[in-house]
């Protein structure tokens, strides 16, 4: 199955129905008066988030969703049939806004939240409605309201408790292959990952948290670099951050602390809150370095990076220092839903098994990455 973070829709509300303007006849009542009934309502658009989806391909050749007209009302009373309403299934953590405006109509944050997206016409009026002691066969009625019509921009932020940051090849889905069961493609050249992956990490039997990685970032992301900041929203529902810097890069003109804080500086430039969100040091490939130089260059990364809540030493090749890792990761997302009451969300630990990504482009001129997410 295709992976799709973006999608634009049309959405139609159905208009309501017509009033109508009908008299009473029967025999022996040669005055039977008004008796025209309303239209019925139009039916509404609602968007409803489920846990059972992860990619918004069901929006990417259907792209139009009209509800159901109201019926017109009829004589004797009789008030025309309400529209169905017309209900969007989307992925947890969507969200929904006008394509045109940018205005946030809807954030699916929760399984099963139910919003409205475009709202039915009311039915129009029967002449029933406009008698009176003066006017005791009115031949007003009134037509129904136009439904709602817009169009909308969805946008797929992951629910993950954890977010990895770093340079193409810090070594970001070999960690995370390393704590989960999630297995991203890893190779000896940038960009390897061209697409969000999830892994679910078990710290203890009844104790978990999600992590994702997303394709890396370079300096001048903001203007374009790379893949740029496409996938950065991806991290803004995180609690910690885990910025993963490589201590022994294969380019020896690299500088760790310059390319360091390029990234945090490219962070900043995408939104201010991200950048202030709880963000760690974790130095990776200690594997690489010689034990004589370990300490002296562990001293300067991190002097040089500056403030910084937390730092750790790992070798996500290795494992080492990925379990300690892990626990106070874990340690601070349960002290974060202690002091905030997070709802936990319920999680599917099968991790997807991703084959390599292939980039298209459709009519819209929108780039899609597929993915297979298949789960073991």
């Amino acid at each position: 199955m295709k992976f799709f973070d973006e999608a634009r829709i049309e959405v139609m509300a159905g208009d309501g129905g017509n009033g109508v303007a009908s008299f009473r006849r029967e025999k022996f009542i040669p005055f039977g008066g008004p008796d025209g009934g309303d239209g019925g309502k139009g039916g509404s658009i609602y968007a409803i988030a489920d846990r059972n989806l992860n990619t918004l391909i069901d929006f990417r050749y259907t792209r139009m969703f009209r509800a159901d007209r109201g019926e017109n009302g009829r004589g004797s009373d009789c008030y025309g049939k309400g529209g169905g309403d017309l209900e969007l299934r989307m992925p947890v953590g969507t969200v929904v806004s006008d394509y045109e405006t940018g205005e946030l109509i809807a954030d699916l944050d929760k399984d099963g939240k139910r919003v409205l997206i475009a709202q039915g016409g009311k039915g129009g009026l029967g002449n029933l409605h406009f008698k009176s002691s003066t006017n005791r066969a009115p031949r007003q009625c009134t037509p129904g309201e136009e439904g709602v019509r817009r169009m909308l921009k969805l946008e797929l932020k992951v629910l993950a408790d954890v977010g990895l940051l770093g340079l193409p090849n810090a070594g970001k889905s070999t960690f995370i292959r390393a704590v989960s069961a999630a297995r991203p493609k890893v190779a000896d050249y940038p960009f390897t990952t061209l697409h969000p992956n999830l892994g679910v990490v078990r710290v203890d039997h009844d104790r978990s948290f999600v992590i994702a990685d997303v394709p890396g970032l370079i300096e001048g992301a903001a203007e374009g670099a790379g893949l740029g900041h496409r996938f950065l929203r991806h991290l803004q529902r995180t609690r910690v951050l885990l910025h993963l810097v490589d201590i022994a890069p294969f380019d020896p003109d690299a500088d760790p602390v310059r390319d360091a804080l390029a990234i945090t500086n490219e962070l900043r430039k995408y939104d201010e809150q991200l950048y202030t969100k709880p963000r760690w040091l974790i130095i990776n490939k200690i594997d690489l370095v010689p034990e004589e130089e370990r300490e002296a260059r562990i001293a300067a990364l991190i002097e040089g990076y500056g403030g910084v809540d937390k730092h750790f030493v790992i070798s996500g090749l290795t494992g080492d220092g990925c379990k300690a890792l892990t626990f106070a990761v874990m340690e601070h997302i349960e002290k974060h839903r202690a002091e905030f009451g997070d709802v936990v969300v319920e999680h599917d630990t099968r991790p997807p098994e991703p084959k390599a990504p292939v980039a298209d482009e459709d009519d819209d001129g929108e780039d899609d990455h597929e993915i297979d997410d298949s789960e073991e």
